[in-house]
């Protein structure tokens, strides 16, 4: 337990830590295994660090700057304060690139569905074969390997992990979880950027920029609205559809008149092929 003295030194210091950087943010600390937080720890070492601490000294570290006051009411639960020069992106990639898989424990909910795929395993008969029937895993034994015969979801998402699941799961070395630390608002040069933010990734923009180009596309066209994009294919269109009236017209133009030329010799053709034809008795 920090003496007052302590608690006020403890502010002091890290308000004068956050001036130092250009990108603040909370981050949500429960849940998060100590050995993650430290992985991030070493990756941001020399150009970033946390400020961990009680809720009510981290309000007041934010609070003595203006800039980071908007992300006091980020801190909910368990949080932290973090702090580099870094990009808020760059930022992020840190936290995902150092994510880590968990084993599943019972009681736990499927985030997503849980599959436990056919084939070969690395496992002896045993008691590693009753463990996995308990599951109601489909386990066989040939040529002395244990193997799971049919692929099967055991558990779907928003599903209750049972203990005969998680001990299981455990034996296969499947690991179902994924723990990162999940930025709630980060602030960078004046700029608030919230959690959501960073689910967009470069491809999920290119992906929304391509369909909604199409939409526009076929909306322009569809109007005949004049575009860089839309005047070519408006050309092409006006230019078939008065070559089809101007042939079905029989308008004696140039690049017509070959088209006219060739319909009549069709004709002429369909003609003396009829002429040709022995006369019924």
């Amino acid at each position: 337990m920090l003496t007052r003295q302590q608690k006020i030194e403890f502010v002091n210091k890290a308000s004068e830590k956050v001036k130092q950087y250009k990108t603040v943010g909370v981050v949500a600390l429960a849940a998060v295994p100590d050995r993650l937080l430290q992985r991030v720890r070493n990756t941001l070492k020399g150009k970033g660090e946390f400020i961990i601490g009680r809720k009510n000294s981290l309000e007041r570290v934010l609070n003595s700057n203006e800039a980071t006051k908007p992300l006091v009411k980020e801190l909910t639960g368990t949080s932290a304060i973090v702090l580099t020069n870094d990009d808020p992106f760059e930022l992020y990639w840190i936290f995902k690139s150092n994510a880590i898989k968990l084993a599943a424990k019972p009681k736990q909910v499927a985030s997503e569905d849980i599959i436990v795929n056919e084939g070969e395993t690395t496992l002896q008969p045993g008691q590693a074969v009753t463990e996995l029937k308990k599951a109601g895993i489909d386990v066989q034994i040939q040529k002395g390997k244990v193997v799971i015969a049919k692929s099967k979801v055991i558990v779907s998402k928003g599903g209750i992990i049972s203990s005969a699941v998680a001990s299981a799961l455990h034996t296969l070395g499947i690991t179902p979880f994924t723990a990162m630390l999940e930025p709630r608002a980060i602030i960078s040069n004046g700029v608030l950027y919230r959690a959501d933010v960073f689910k967009i990734t470069k491809e999920s923009t290119l992906n929304d920029i391509a369909t909604a180009f199409a939409r526009a596309h076929a909306a322009a066209l569809a109007m005949n609205l004049a575009t860089p994009y839309t005047i070519v294919e408006m050309i092409t269109k006006a230019y078939l559809n008065s070559m089809v009236l101007g042939t079905e017209a029989k308008v004696y133009d140039t690049g017509i008149v070959s088209r006219l030329i060739e319909r009549a010799v069709g004709e002429a053709s369909v003609l003396g092929a009829r002429e040709q034809q022995p006369q019924a008795q």
